[in-house]
């Protein structure tokens, strides 16, 4: 595991690590808490890389709320058993097959649902970028994506600043501030102290200030 500090040094030299692996069809993964920051660096990383890169998120594979609804899991979404973790890794598995472009589900943030086929994947980009909290996760299902990726980040954050962009997120989402308090001191927080407990399973660790 190799830790990497700083935000504008690191950005720049993490662009110049994932354009070095835009050669074959390589899958990068980037964990790390809710808010701490893997949505902002996949998109920083594909920018960058214009046609080579392409982020798939893991939140894709949220399940309606509806189904959360069915489930009795509505209070407990963003947990690990509240994603489609099966899609999820039939997806990873498939973009190892480049033989036909791909599509996969894009969740909205605001909406509350995703949207099916919203990120096409071409045949000829040669870096898959898929961002997520479980990524490194050891426990069911969720331990046979961490061998679906060629190398997988983590993203660390200031607990405190990490925290206030979630509230922040939350309230752009629509929740009033309080009850955005409440879902990031509640669910969130439970959710962001499992993923940290998969940090050291990173092949590299991206501290933000």
């Amino acid at each position: 595991m190799r830790s990497q500090s700083g935000a504008d040094t690191t950005v720049d030299e993490l662009i110049r690590a994932a354009r070095a692996m835009a050669g074959r069809r390589t899958i990068l993964g980037i964990a790390g808490a809710p808010g701490a920051g893997k949505s902002t660096l996949g998109s920083t990383l594909a920018d960058a890389l214009g046609d080579q890169a392409v982020v798939v998120g893991m939140d894709g594979f949220h399940y309606t709320n509806d189904e959360l609804v069915r489930l009795g899991r509505r209070d407990r979404k963003g947990a690990p058993d509240t994603f489609d973790v099966h899609g999820y890794i039939a997806l990873l598995t498939r973009l190892r097959d480049d033989s036909v472009d791909i599509y996969a589900p894009a969740y909205q943030r605001g909406v509350g649902h995703s949207i099916s086929g919203a990120v096409r994947i071409p045949t000829t980009t040669p870096l898959v970028i898929t961002e997520g909290n479980y990524l490194l996760l050891e426990d069911g299902p969720w331990s046979q994506v961490r061998s679906l990726l060629d190398e997988c980040w983590y993203v660390d954050l200031n607990e405190k600043l990490r925290i206030e962009r979630l509230i922040a997120r939350h309230i752009d989402s629509g929740k009033e501030p309080d009850a955005a308090r409440d879902w990031t001191l509640g669910p969130d927080q439970a959710n962001a102290e499992l993923v940290a407990r998969s940090r050291s399973r990173a092949d590299r660790v991206i501290v933000l200030p």
